[in-house]
């Protein structure tokens, strides 16, 4: 993999290394890039071998000239933000928020750091755990067109579909949001229908094979049930509560919008009550609550 020379010479930094943010980062390494990492809930587990380790925020923007977040939600990225806007010594000058915020959290950030003058990068992806240890994530970028061919070479390291959206901070939000909402819909759609069919004795295989050659077909259908509701592991690696997080924020941005979000609304209700009875599940666990509500159709 040919990377820009610049790019490969300067430092990295990469703050949050959880289920995403650790394979991300374990990729930049393996690319041949200097990363420096940190995470406040510790570096053992999580900060990729070679890896240089930070033990605070500050450490990371004192050492790197670009800093990559992947963190849990938009008041965290606000907070790390001012961090590195704040940090004494601080060598970054380039943020690149991976992380899904929303776009009122994402103009925050670039505000805060651009009156230090920092630039703030809107990149968020999308493809779950196995897609940030391949490399094969969908990346959405807010971002003027000179910053984002500076930094493609980085990039596509950790996304082989990136694209930029649009100009300014809050656009890659948006695309990551509409294409979670859509996602956040087929599956519950999804596993409604697979419920009502159990219910009157069909079999949960046997509807998605159906299914997947037919018009009612989405990803839902084609991995989701295939790699987690069908074999009932249920383990998919994407959290029911970050489901329920994306939809609301869509909904949220939809409203803000004035366009038709009825739909938006009612998806958001679905996920946010799953969360809320099921803390802590896989969101393809969905499909067994559904079966719970309807009175027990499980095996």
């Amino acid at each position: 993999m040919a990377e820009d020379d610049g790019a490969r010479r300067e430092t990295l930094g990469f703050i949050g290394l959880g289920r995403m943010g650790s394979p991300m980062s374990g990729r930049l390494v393996a690319a041949g890039h200097r990363v420096v990492g940190f995470d406040a809930a510790g570096l053992e587990g999580r900060l990729p071998e070679s890896a240089l380790p930070a033990a605070s925020v500050e450490g990371v923007a004192g050492r790197a000239g670009t800093v990559f977040l992947s963190l849990p939600h938009g008041e965290v990225s606000r907070a790390v933000c001012a961090e590195i806007a704040a940090a004494a010594g601080r060598r970054a000058h380039t943020v690149v928020e991976l992380s899904t915020i929303g776009m009122a959290a994402a103009r925050t950030c670039a505000e805060l750091l651009a009156a230090e003058g920092l630039v703030y990068v809107d990149a968020p992806v999308s493809g779950g755990v196995a897609g940030a240890r391949a490399g094969t994530l969908a990346m959405m970028v807010g971002a003027e067109a000179a910053r984002f061919v500076a930094l493609h070479p980085v990039l596509r390291v950790l996304a082989n579909n990136c694209f930029r959206v649009g100009d300014r901070p809050g656009h890659g939000q948006a695309m990551k949001l509409l294409n979670n909402f859509i996602s956040a819909a087929a599956l519950a759609s999804t596993s409604e229908a697979v419920v009502f069919g159990q219910r009157i004795g069909l079999d949960p295989a046997l509807m998605i094979d159906v299914i997947n050659v037919s018009s009612g077909r989405t990803t839902a259908s084609t991995d989701k049930f295939p790699r987690s509701v069908i074999p009932r592991t249920y383990d998919f690696g994407f959290a029911g509560a970050l489901m329920a997080k994306d939809a609301t924020l869509y909904a949220q941005e939809a409203a803000q919008a004035d366009v038709p979000h009825e739909l938006g609304t009612l998806v958001a209700r679905i996920w946010q009550e799953f969360d809320a009875d099921c803390p802590g599940a896989d969101f393809t666990y969905l499909h067994k609550y559904l079966e719970g509500r309807a009175g027990g159709l499980g095996a």
